[in-house]
């Protein structure tokens, strides 16, 4: 049509458009747009295969609405054996969808929320898995603990093992550190960390929404109360199961991920030499994403508060009494200690990562916290001297695993049994090599027992001994010197003169 008002040629302006002469000449003589001059289609260009039993699934639906397309295809092949082939499946899901959109039964609706500035500080665990980070050339699993401010939408994040509530204290603290200011609620879900189950005396929640989930909330614990009120903050959760409540921080979580995921592909690799540096690298990333923030950051920071509060540590202290068995118990896990602990009252700081074992303010052992229930950190050095005097002790001893720091230190054990009759004298060889391996270097030993399980020899104490520990040079046996004293006199009688 704009070829034709420039020079009215019906067959240069259809050559123009890319279209034949006929149909130019069709939408000209229309004087229509050719988007107007199509007609949606009203009928089937063939017949619905599933009219015959139309009526029998409108009843199921009515007595069950969340029943899904297969499985009324499946049934309905059951109940109609041969009418229904593989492929019509997809009609039933189409006819479906349309059903539910206009006559199945109404949805939960979410209503957009008008966030007001500095009233609250969304936190949030999301796993980090995803990103494949490595440390050291050694895949690292974690979380990421964030912390975003909905009006601003400015975030910060820190590293952690677990949603425990020291992770949650050290990600909070660190953004309000940050910020230098402190909104009205600190909200999260209702994570462990922060709430626990109010249930009643059964064991149960009293009362049950339609919808299946708990009517009434989860209880603050209280050492998160604490750890709020410490900063002046009041403490908001979401309901139970409504994790849309907490949607700014659920939303920021992907998209902070996806941010990574890019930056990563910048910096061309995952790997870190430490979890510090990996964590230093996440927040220059969101330092220069929350410059773009300043504006509407700067109207919540007008209406918030000072933080005046001291920065809390970032552990809890349990003090528990160390058992004849050289262990003790810490949040469910069970930790060994330098026997010379034994029955004394020590002090435990359970960090997010590690716990440290102090007896009188000394520091007597610091590991890797286990996660979970139910584990066990046993070294082998704190007991290996009990357990030499000991030997018939290890075949059924609890921990007995944990006695083979090594696949070579197994093999060792599998040789000495396979290679001695006596099952007691294998298990004390294999005893004395690793009380050397605590008395002297855990390599040495390994390197030994690899060239002896290598040549095709059986791995005994006496040979990996000597193949470790140098053997004392003699010292020779010499006559003393004898002094003579007449020089002397010789430089005595020159000074006199």
């Amino acid at each position: 049509m704009a070829e034709l008002e420039k020079h009215g040629e019906i067959g240069k302006a259809a050559m123009r458009a890319g279209m034949d002469r006929k149909t130019a000449r069709k939408f000209r003589d229309a004087e229509k747009l050719p988007s107007d001059l199509k007609t949606p289609r009203t009928w089937r260009t063939r017949e619905d295969p599933f009219d015959e039993d139309w009526d029998y699934v409108q009843e199921r639906l009515a007595q069950a609405p969340e029943l899904e397309a297969k499985a009324l295809f499946e049934h309905l092949c059951e109940r109609n054996a041969g009418r229904y082939s593989e492929g019509q499946v997809r009609t039933l899901q189409r006819r479906l969808k349309r059903w539910r959109a206009q006559e199945g039964p109404s949805k939960e609706v979410f209503f957009a929320q008008q966030h007001r500035p500095g009233e609250a500080l969304q936190a949030d665990f999301t796993s980090g898995n995803e990103l494949e980070i490595t440390i050291g050339g050694e895949r690292f699993l974690h979380l990421i603990c964030q912390v975003v401010l909905p009006y601003s939408n400015w975030q910060w994040a820190t590293v952690c093992r677990s949603e425990s509530m020291m992770a949650l204290r050290r990600g909070v603290q660190a953004a309000l550190f940050r910020l230098g200011r402190r909104p009205e609620f600190l909200q999260t879900d209702n994570s462990t960390a922060a709430t626990h189950s109010s249930r009643g005396e059964d064991g149960c929640f009293a009362t049950w929404k339609e919808d299946g989930k708990p009517a009434s909330k989860r209880r603050f614990n209280e050492r998160y109360i604490e750890f709020v009120r410490h900063f002046g903050l009041k403490p908001r959760t979401t309901g139970v199961g409504e994790k849309e409540q907490n949607g700014d921080v659920e939303a920021a979580n992907g998209a902070l991920k996806r941010r990574l995921k890019q930056h990563l592909l910048l910096r061309g690799n995952a790997d870190f030499e430490s979890v510090g540096a990996y964590e230093h690298w996440i927040q220059e990333v969101l330092e220069k994403v929350n410059r773009t923030r300043t504006k509407r950051l700067d109207e919540e920071l007008a209406v918030m508060t000072l933080v005046q509060a001291e920065r809390l540590a970032e552990f809890v202290v349990e003090r528990v009494r160390v058992t004849l068995w050289s262990t003790l118990r810490v949040l469910h896990n069970t930790y060994s200690v330098p026997s010379r602990l034994q029955g004394e009252l020590v002090e435990v700081r359970i960090y997010e990562d590690h716990i440290e074992v102090l007896h009188e303010g000394t520091q007597q052992l610091s590991c890797d916290r286990l996660l979970g229930n139910g584990h066990a950190r046993i070294d082998y050095r704190h007991v290996i001297e009990s357990l030499v005097k000991k030997p018939g002790a290890f075949a059924r001893y609890r921990f007995r695993e944990s006695f083979f720091p090594s696949l070579t230190f197994r093999m060792t054990f599998d040789a000495l049994h396979g290679g001695l009759k006596s099952t007691w004298q294998a298990d004390l060889e294999y005893l004395r090599i690793l009380h050397l391996a605590a008395r002297t270097m855990e390599v040495e030993v390994e390197a030994a027992l690899v060239a002896l399980l290598d040549a095709g020899e059986t791995p005994r104490f006496t040979r990996v001994e000597a193949a470790v520990v140098p053997q004392r040079p003699t010292i020779p046996d010499q006559p003393p010197p004898k002094v003579d004293l007449k020089s002397y006199d010789g430089l005595l009688e020159g000074e006199v003169a």
